[in-house]
This record gives C-alpha cells, sequence and structure tokens, in this order.
C-alpha cells in the first residue's frame, strides 16, 4: 500500500523540518495506477501513527474523524467502517484497524498523501520553501504511482504543485495540466476541507462529486 522505495528520502526532509519526536508520515492506498491521488499539507501530531512507539503503517489521518468524514461523502470509505472511525476514540487507534481502513481506501482504487511528510507539533502553517523542497520527491511518487487524477487541497498546497498562483475559489471545478517527465495528469485544486478549512468541507465535497462524476463519462 505503500512506495517504500521513497520513505528513506522523506525522513531525511523530516529530520531537517519535522518534529524530532516524531515520525514522518507517508502515502498509502492503491500504489498501482489509482484512480485518484488525493493530495493534502503535511502531517500533525494528530496522527496516532506518527508516535515513536507506534509499530504499524504510518499514513495520513490516522486517529482523526474530520477527513474520514468527507471520504465517506465521496464513496471512498463506506458508512460501515466511518461509524467505527468516528466512534474511536485516537488512542483506540492501533495498526490492525488502520490497515482495515487503507485497504478499503486501497479497494476503492485512491491514494492519499501530503506535500510535505514532516511530521508537526501543532497545525502552525508551514512556509512554500519547505514544501518546495518536497516537490521533486512527490512528483517522483506521483510518476511510480501515475494516477488517473490528482485533487490537490487548498490554495498553497495547489499553487505550489502546480507552479503557479492558484485561488480555490476561482478554479472550482477545472483542471489543471501537470508535467513529469514523459507524463501529463489532470489537477483539480478544492477547498482544504479540515482544521480553518472546515467551513469549506462542503463545498471540497460538491466539487469532489462533480469531478468523479465528469470522469465516469469519459
Amino acid at each position: 500500500m505503500q512506495l517504500k522505495a521513497l520513505h528513506n528520502r522523506f525522513d531525511i526532509l523530516h529530520k531537517k523540518h519535522g518534529s524530532k519526536k516524531l515520525n514522518s508520515i507517508y502515502g498509502a492506498g492503491e500504489t498501482n495506477s489509482p484512480a485518484v491521488c488525493f493530495v493534502f499539507m503535511n502531517p500533525t501530531a494528530r496522527n496516532v501513527s506518527a508516535m515513536k512507539s507506534w509499530r504499524g503503517l504510518r499514513a495520513p489521518w490516522l486517529g482523526t474523524k474530520n477527513t474520514w468524514k468527507l471520504f465517506t461523502s465521496i464513496g471512498i470509505i463506506s458508512d460501515k467502517l466511518n461509524k467505527e472511525i468516528q466512534s474511536k476514540k485516537s488512542d483506540e487507534w492501533d495498526p490492525k484497524f488502520s490497515n482495515k481502513v487503507y485497504e478499503e481506501i486501497k479497494k476503492n482504487k485512491c491514494f492519499i498523501t501530503n506535500l510535505a511528510k514532516c511530521t508537526q507539533k501543532d497545525a502552525a502553517p508551514l512556509p512554500d520553501s519547505v514544501f518546495k523542497e518536497y516537490l521533486g520527491l512527490v512528483k517522483e511518487e506521483i510518476y511510480l504511482l501515475d494516477p488517473k487524477i490528482i485533487i490537490s487541497f487548498g490554495n498553497q498546497v495547489s499553487s505550489i504543485l502546480l507552479d503557479k498562483s492558484i485561488n480555490i475559489s476561482r478554479e472550482r471545478k477545472k483542471s489543471h495540466e501537470l508535467s513529469i517527465k514523459d507524463r501529463k495528469c489532470k489537477v483539480y485544486p478544492v477547498y482544504y476541507p479540515v482544521g480553518q478549512g472546515m467551513r469549506n468541507m462542503g463545498k471540497a465535497i460538491e466539487d469532489i462529486k462533480y469531478i468523479q462524476s465528469f470522469l465516469s463519462t469519459r
């Protein structure tokens, strides 16, 4: 479920930019030409798999609740599994349950990752310069995945990934082309749906559903 060949290089950047008390978090899901690659910002200490004592899959959003509501709304996580997620406290997550969640992500042909893999102790914003240090590796990650499309969350992530200024309010339901080596992939920027962006979760869900329906006709 992960591209382990990249992990050591992600860890080098974590040592430079992440919390020394936490581990880096890697992307996970379907690694063989997923239908969608979801790109978020960076992990924080709320992710239980970032703890040094964790001995299982280290992947985005483990131990949290709100993002899984979005994935349930767009059909990537079942209602049944989401009920389990919402019923668990963060310290009740374990490696077995975490694998169960990402097996369902994989089954639905999706891959979830962050632009920066360096885990922070809090949700303070990272400067563009840190994300840009990860950009080459993330492009390699995307190239190895070969996804059908990419959905990037938020102005900052979308702008850095596409190397141009992106304002989500003006880019809703629009695609942009990302070229990596000999491949081209469509990127759809959407609102960031968690944290301060919770107020925009409905818009993010609306836009992703539109993108999904558009893709299903192709």
